[in-house]
């Protein structure tokens, strides 16, 4: 008889850090590919999210930012895209402005897929390899305003 698959959800924030019409994404190396990604990344236990957003994104991007609002919430449930049946994570999406220089990048502790850091003009984002693809449009919109907070629900 098989095991029965124990899930556990796994709670993350994500930064959508805008300065002068550009956006931060992190350059990656995953699965093969050359991509982008949000910064940020795994909530601890007894961590609110927006502490969360600030926490990964100075990690990752030395930068210091205030989450000013949330954009979007976003689940990812393995199994209903070939991936493992146990990988199941809900991601808040924040809008985040830059408290320090941000044109100083570099954080100390990287993701292992991370090879950079870049400030990408909003209305490139659609052309960009950006995972999840479903988020190329909302934030290329960010170059026409903040649209209210919606969940994306179960995306790739």
């Amino acid at each position: 008889m098989t095991e029965p698959v124990i899930a556990t959800v796994r709670n993350a924030a994500k930064a959508v850090v805008l300065h002068d019409g550009r956006v931060l994404l992190q350059r990656a190396r995953w699965d093969g590919q050359d991509c982008y990604f949000l910064p940020g990344g795994g909530q601890h236990p007894g961590e609110a999210l927006g502490a969360t957003v600030r926490r990964e994104v100075h990690e990752e991007t030395g930068l210091d930012v205030t989450p000013e609002r949330l954009l979007w919430l976003r689940e990812y449930i393995g199994a209903h895209h070939g991936g493992a049946p146990e990988d199941h994570r809900v991601e808040a999406i924040f809008l985040c402005r830059p408290e320090n220089v941000p044109d100083q990048l570099g954080g100390q502790d990287e993701d292992d897929a991370q090879t950079g850091l870049e400030w990408v003009e909003l209305e490139k984002v659609p052309g960009l390899n950006l995972l999840p693809q479903t988020l190329r449009g909302p934030i290329a919109d960010l170059a026409h305003g903040a649209p209210p907070t919606r969940y994306l629900g179960d995306i790739a």
